[in-house]
């Protein structure tokens, strides 16, 4: 049917980014769609009546930056604590009412630390990200996992995310610390694939080097990926960071 065997090739590229692109939109939706779920119970304990923080932005697409509406009829008080409460989400990021409010003048508080690796790592406790044996080839049953960890990351855009992969002791040094490096930009790549920017990921393999504490060096479950969140954005929040009453 196709003359070239480039247009075969072509198209199959096509079907992958697009099935890439909409898992990633799944992903994004599901976590943004968990953020306002917890803002709804947040934003009732505070008093924040008629208050509602929308996930999404202008094009209607998931956001973790909420744009708060409605409680013109709360104090200013009220409305500074219910938009607090929701800033202090983990995962939630800038915040800013639909009249456009700021930081309250003089306010020094901060925002709760980004606990995404946190929440990597409470994934990553009772499952483990599989490989095909001695290959880098992820396993298609870890493939949910991927997607949750990148769900799970989203809230650390903007950082330095690192990568590492480990072996076990069995088999020669170089060879582990080379498969370990293939896994670990695997795994990167796959994030890629699932709307984590490129920018913010560095792969690193280190083989036998670093086995899990307590088990013998050769047990197979060092074999492993972790993963560790660098901040690079200054601790002290911006107006958008912590909006304050109007």
């Amino acid at each position: 049917m196709f003359r070239s065997p480039y247009i075969p090739l072509a198209l199959g590229a096509l079907v992958l980014a697009a099935l890439a692109f909409f898992s990633a939109q799944n992903s994004a939706s599901a976590f943004s769609q968990r953020l306002a779920e917890e803002a709804r119970q947040v934003i009732a304990q505070s008093g924040g009546k008629d208050v509602q923080a929308h996930f999404e932005n202008r094009l209607g697409w998931p956001t973790r930056h909420p744009l708060l509406t409605g409680g013109e009829n709360l104090d200013e008080g009220s409305r500074d604590r219910t938009a607090k409460a929701v800033a202090a989400i983990p995962g939630v990021g800038g915040i800013r009412w639909a009249d456009g409010s700021g930081l309250a003048a003089g306010s020094s508080e901060t925002q709760a630390p980004l606990h995404c690796q946190a929440d990597v790592q409470a994934l990553l406790r009772a499952r483990s990200i599989r490989f095909e044996e001695s290959s880098s080839q992820i396993e298609a049953a870890s493939r949910s996992l991927v997607d949750e960890v990148a769900a799970a990351l989203r809230p650390c855009l903007g950082s330095i995310i690192a990568i590492t992969g480990h072996t076990d002791a069995s088999g020669p040094e170089p060879g582990n610390i080379a498969l370990s490096q293939e896994r670990a930009e695997a795994v990167q790549a796959a994030l890629i694939a699932r709307g984590i920017p490129a920018d913010g990921l560095r792969a690193r393999g280190v083989g036998s080097a670093s086995p899990v504490e307590g088990l013998d060096p050769r047990d197979p479950a060092n074999r492993r990926i972790d993963f560790s969140v660098i901040e690079t954005v200054p601790i002290k929040p911006t107006p958008v960071d912590t909006p304050g009453p109007r």
